[in-house]
């Protein structure tokens, strides 16, 4: 877990002195999205870098997990976004060249919802400004064209042919040990109790040594206001619930027939991908089940209520599954009030990038972000626009 007590920071000053020597220029503390691609992207500029890792390379007791994220490139929550998509889909190929692993399919993306909604809308804002290749479907056409999907009256759809979906945990220990080979030093299994940071450095402790960089990359997914406790009204934790549904015909769930997709109506928002299997499709809830104080103490258990939801959703909104789910896997992420991530160096210190709150749509974007976090780490500034992302525009 997670520390940061007066006994820690007296411990600090008694174990590290002026004179102590550097471990590495760069520490990433947390591995999981954003820290393992952007110590993939340190030590391929060469640079000397340590990462910490509390648990075991692409643990799923954060936000990483669950089989499969969604790649979409037009995208609903802001045209802003999509440069930075277009990029991190290069740096996905890149990372797949490197890693001989297929980490990103494009099978195409659904955006399905009524014409006159925020996410149809803001779809084809992107779709327009960056001339995205795309075919909008009219009702008529959507039912015949994707029968799984059980259309409300004038419901349309969008399918973004630049979009598929992702292997989150093959791509996290790809990105990761592709660093190792690079040289940099990988340290699982150990906790971050303190970090004392000044213009001479970062000063860390952890349950097993003490460490002194020049500069420290704080990715720690959910578990970040225990290192940044700054940022507890900031970034909330939400525990979310992924689940598998079996089919009456699974051929028309694999991934040639079938899109990755996401759905907003008046009452719902969810979302879900292929068949991987050949025997499950799996659906999600786009909204948090309910907040975590303490990451910590994260719940594994799911309650009959918790389902109730996405049984009733499966039922109404779709044709071929049945509605009991088979397979259930429990995960957490860290949001912020506007839904947005925050990356960017501390306001009172240089010397510490932060990059987490990703509110449950940072997978796809996670290379880029670990390009800007190395940008920002090695030239103190990115070329790329992140000024809404700032870390203190919420203070």
């Amino acid at each position: 877990m997670f520390l940061c007590t007066d006994i820690l920071n007296i411990e600090l000053n008694i174990f590290f002195k002026d004179e102590d020597i550097m471990d590495a220029e760069f520490a990433v503390i947390g591995l999981g999205a954003m820290g393992s691609m952007s110590i993939w992207q340190l030590a391929q500029r060469k640079k000397s870098v340590i990462g910490f890792e509390q648990f075991g390379v692409g643990h799923d007791r954060s936000a990483t997990g669950g089989e499969s994220r969604l790649f979409r490139t037009a995208y609903k929550e802001g045209e802003k976004f999509v440069p930075l998509l277009l990029d991190s889909r290069k740096l996905w190929r890149e990372l797949e060249s490197a890693s001989k692993n297929s980490l990103l399919e494009l099978n195409g993306g659904l955006s399905i919802g009524f014409p006159e909604s925020n996410l149809i809308k803001n779809t084809m804002k992107s779709i327009k400004k960056y001339r995205i290749d795309h075919e909008i479907l009219n009702n008529k056409a959507a039912k015949k064209r994707f029968p799984q999907h059980k259309l409300l009256n004038q419901e349309v759809m969008i399918l973004d042919k630049e979009s598929g979906f992702l292997r989150p945990e093959l791509s996290v220990v790809s990105a990761v040990y592709r660093a190792k080979e690079l040289g940099a030093k990988i340290h699982t299994y150990e906790n971050i109790r303190s970090i004392k940071y000044d213009n001479e450095g970062v000063r860390i402790l952890s349950n097993k040594k003490k460490y002194t960089v020049e500069k420290v990359l704080i990715s720690a997914g959910p578990y970040i206001e225990q290192l940044l406790p700054q940022y507890g009204d900031s970034i909330k934790v939400g525990k979310i619930v992924m689940s598998w549904f079996a089919t009456k015909s699974i051929n028309k769930f694999n991934k040639l027939k079938y899109p990755i997709f996401i759905r907003e109506n008046h009452n719902d928002k969810f979302f879900g991908t292929p068949t991987f299997d050949n025997s499950m499709v799996k659906i999600g809830l786009g909204e948090i089940y309910n907040k975590i104080e303490n990451p910590m103490d994260l719940d594994n258990h799911v309650s009959i209520e918790e389902l109730s939801k996405v049984k009733r959703i499966v039922s109404q909104y779709f044709n071929y599954l049945y509605s009991d789910p088979v397979r259930l896997s429990v995960h957490m992420d860290a949001y912020t009030p506007d839904n947005n991530p925050i990356i960017g160096k501390l306001l009172e210190q240089s010397n510490v990038v932060i990059a987490g709150g990703f509110s449950g749509h940072g997978f796809k974007m996670a290379p880029i972000m670990g390009k800007i976090a190395s940008d920002l780490l090695i030239d103190d500034k990115t070329s790329y626009n992140i000024n809404f992302l700032s870390p203190y525009r919420f203070f």
